[in-house]
């Protein structure tokens, strides 16, 4: 497909004033395709005699077009561009009529059928530039426009929208006019859904899933109004815009390859977010802060909208940032930092790292495939981490003063970067714009240390910056509690601002000093060698969990760069973690702790011992959860001892008897779960995993049933499962991602051994036919991560080199390689 590049957009926008979309899909026409057809009216603006344009579509068949009422030969069709010729200033209307694939993919109109029960889904995702897999459209941001939207669905269905939709006999469903929009932010969602309606100030609400899930939404539904209409509430006194459109739908939608997408008036979710296994309340404050982001989009993003994909940070740092703070200041969820810190943030810092990195706002995307690898930790993680840094140096009044001026500036159009800061600083005194140019136009991560001078009763506090960024940080300074000597308590918190006038004089000696305490900047941290020793010793005794998971990030960070032993991580995990109890940082610390240092820094031969530990840690946290009186602990705590089991008998016994002794009872996650890592450690056969998804028949049983066949320790086994990722085209995204996590791991490196060099060429194969979502997850879950040696990393640098990947496989592939050179970095830094 030919990408749209910055330069035709903006010669296109030079050129043309679109006003409205007639779009009119018929539904009912089989399992393959669908029918569109698409009425354009235009304007081309200018006093040339003639102009030159195109329109994009990419269908299975185009039956027909007209220009003002001319056809035009469907055979000029190339790629997916249809040329435009010779159009005269004025107005002019284009209609189109095609026949359009439906995706298994998770791109364009998606088509799922739903093994519980028989029962076809289909729902649009049309961003980047999908849209053309739909309809006929001029595909980019500013070229905004009015859509009237009709479908033909079969009865029994319902069709939801952008706006209030209405069913008028046989079928056919009306949408209501939306406002002005992007191409990319126009909706649909058609099938026989399972809906819980109400009203909210006048607004009606609904949110929606498939039948088979409809006890489980049914379970949930209180709680997902109560945020929704909290945040809806919450975000009408941040902002003086009200909300602009006519009703707001939230459909939890199968196969959904984001989290969420913020369609105005019909927002999309993942419908793992329909909970049907026990999870733990830092799953639902994921899910209400999800929630909370995508309804910020509906001012950052569709109502004022991006002119071009440079300025993706606008969309989604803002929608990030406002999320969780409005997740916090709205809901019962009132730690939603602190799992930002932990999770949301690492993620920037690693991408902020890699070769990859990009300024939050860069000067020039060239194309549209370009913008859409931009689409990572730097864009919403650090770009969120940059705001809250904004915020904490200009003042929340001064900031959404700021918010408000560029929505009335800009409202239903499209700003850029450039827009936005003369918006705030409208609004202070402080030059924003300098700001802008250290934050938003510079990659990298800036790294703080401290240095502790004098004598013991005059000690003097320097902080050290590598990097050139302002920053407005809090110092902790902690001494031991004398009364409880576990216990760390905070004298006092300065506030510096980098780069500082001097040195500042801080009395006795701390034993602790904490840089960036309350995580309010975007930098690495360190610690002085007398704040590192009281860490080991007393590192749970930090009273305040958002302080704890700066420390924590602050150690990750230093494993990754070799300048902490990976084992000295696991040995402070192991003696501080079983009296963590904050959920997102017991879950986080494990994550890395398995996920990264057992699985890739240390080397095959102590992984061992790494997972003996985490083990032994997971039996500590569940032995101190028997009392019931923590159950998402508990949860977490059972999740990572399946995961690091070295031997099958505990695990096999639970999934015997049906559950965990004490509790809890094995929900279909978590026998999924055991029956995954039995199938690794060689304890199960297909037997078992036929009979298992026979009890769960439902579309994650499917998923889980592939994810255990894949991770099965026979060469037939990998064989299939190899030839269904790789030889034919016939799993979802979702079948490809499980059978892909199930493939490779690291107890079976000898027996898929052969397969690494294969992967290269093959990823790249299936990347081109089968396009972007299902290049991510080759280059993401597909990539041999477990193979730290020097031959995987050659094998990926030739790759690279010679074989052409398309772009979003190859960022994948330079990621995931730059990841790899780090282990190895890791390990040769700890040799033991």
């Amino acid at each position: 497909m030919s990408v749209l590049t910055r330069d035709e957009a903006q010669t296109r926008s030079r050129l043309l004033d679109v006003h409205h979309y007639a779009i009119d899909l018929d539904l009912t026409g089989g399992d393959e395709t669908f029918e569109s057809r698409t009425a354009i009216r235009f304007t081309v603006r200018g006093d040339t005699d003639s102009t030159d344009t195109f329109v994009e579509v990419k269908p299975a068949e185009l039956r027909g077009v007209t220009l003002d009422g001319q056809p035009l030969d469907p055979a000029a069709l190339d790629d997916n561009r249809l040329a435009l010729k010779g159009l005269a200033p004025g107005e002019h209307e284009l209609r189109v009529e095609a026949a359009m694939r439906y995706s298994s993919t998770g791109e364009g109109m998606h088509r799922f059928t739903d093994p519980a029960d028989g029962e076809t889904y289909l729902y649009t995702q049309l961003f980047l530039d999908d849209v053309q897999r739909v309809f006929a459209a001029f595909d980019q941001p500013d070229l905004k426009a009015v859509f009237d939207l009709a479908v033909t669905a079969p009865e029994g269905w319902t069709v939801l929208a952008n706006g209030i939709t209405e069913h008028t006999g046989d079928g056919r469903w009306t949408a209501a006019t939306t406002p002005l929009i992007s191409t990319y932010l126009v909706a649909v969602a058609a099938g026989p859904w399972h809906s819980v309606r109400t009203e909210h100030r006048g607004l009606p609400f609904g949110i929606h899933c498939r039948r088979s899930l409809a006890r489980h939404l049914d379970a949930d539904a209180g709680e997902l109004l109560d945020v929704t209409r909290a945040c809806f509430d919450r975000y009408h006194e941040k902002f003086t815009e009200p909300y602009p459109f006519d009703s707001y739908d939230q459909a939890f939608v199968p196969e959904f390859n984001a989290g969420a997408m913020e369609n105005p008036g019909l927002v999309t979710f993942r419908d793992e977010f329909v909970f049907r296994s026990a999870v733990t309340d830092t799953q639902r404050q994921t899910r209400a802060m999800v929630i909370a982001h995508e309804m910020a989009h509906m001012w950052f993003g569709d109502l004022v909208t991006l002119r071009w994909w440079d300025d993706i940070w606008l969309n989604e740092s803002f929608a990030e940032y406002m999320g969780y703070q409005t997740t916090a200041e709205a809901t019962r969820f009132t730690d939603t930092w602190t799992d930002f810190g932990v999770t949301r943030k690492a993620w920037g810092y690693d991408a902020d790292q890699r070769p990859s990195t990009h300024p939050v706002a860069p000067e020039n995307v060239g194309d549209t495939a370009s913008a859409l690898l931009n689409f990572d930790g730097i864009s919403y993680a650090k770009g969120a981490s940059a705001l809250r840094q904004l915020v904490a140096w200009l003042g929340e009044k001064d900031f959404l003063a700021g918010i408000n001026i560029h929505f009335e500036r800009h409202r239903f159009g499209n700003a850029s970067l450039g827009d936005f800061i003369d918006s705030l600083a409208a609004a202070t005194d402080r030059d924003v714009h300098a700001w802008a140019d250290a934050w938003l136009r510079t990659t990298g991560v800036d790294t703080l240390t401290p240095r502790v001078t004098g004598d013991n009763g005059g000690r003097l506090l320097d902080v050290g910056r590598a990097g050139r960024r302002p920053h407005r940080v809090a110092v902790g300074l902690y001494d031991r509690d004398l009364t409880d000597e576990g216990r760390l308590t905070l004298r006092e918190r300065l506030d510096v601002d980098l780069p500082q006038a001097g040195p500042r004089p801080i009395g006795k000696l701390p034993a602790l000093v904490v840089l960036n305490d309350g995580d309010l900047t975007y930098a690495k941290v360190r610690f002085d060698a007398e704040s590192f020793r009281t860490l080991r010793e007393g590192l749970s005794g930090l009273p305040d969990p958002l302080t704890r998971a700066v420390v924590w990030n602050a150690l990750r960070d230093a494993v990754r760069d070799g300048e902490l032993p990976a084992g000295t991580y696991l040995d402070i995990a192991r003696a501080h973690l079983p009296h963590e109890t904050d959920l997102a940082l017991v879950d986080g610390v494990l994550a890395f702790a398995a996920g990264q240092v057992a699985d890739r820094y240390v080397d095959p031969g102590r992984r061992p011992a790494a997972l003996s530990t985490l083990t032994e840690l997971c039996r500590d946290l569940i032995r101190r959860t028997e009392d019931g009186d923590h159950p998402g602990l508990r949860l977490i705590a059972v999740r990572h001892r399946i995961a690091t089991a070295a031997h099958p008998d505990t695990i096999a016994a639970w999934l015997a008897d049906g559950t965990v002794p004490g509790g809890p009872e094995l929900d279909p996650e978590l026998r999924w779960r055991i029956l995954t890592r039995l199938a690794v450690l060689g304890a199960t056969d297909e037997a078992a995993i036929a009979a298992e998804l026979a009890r769960d028949p439902s579309a994650t049983g499917q998923e889980g049933a592939a994810r255990c066949r894949a991770a099965l320790p026979d060469a037939e086994a990998k064989s299939r499962a190899w030839e269904a990722m790789f030889a034919t085209d016939d799993l979802s995204n979702y079948l490809f991602t499980a059978t892909a996590q199930g493939f490779w791991q690291p107890e079976q490196a000898d027996l898929v051994r052969d397969y690494v060099p294969r992967y290269y060429a093959e990823a790249v194969a299936v990347a081109a036919r089968r396009g972007p979502a299902i290049a991510d997850a080759a280059g993401r879950w597909a990539f041999p991560g477990h193979a730290v040696d020097e031959t995987n990393l050659r094998l990926g640098r030739e790759c690279l080199a010679d074989a052409g990947p398309i772009p979003a496989l190859r960022r994948k592939l330079a990621d995931q390689l730059d990841d790899l050179a780090r282990a190895l970095r890791v390990r040769e830094a700890d040799p033991r």
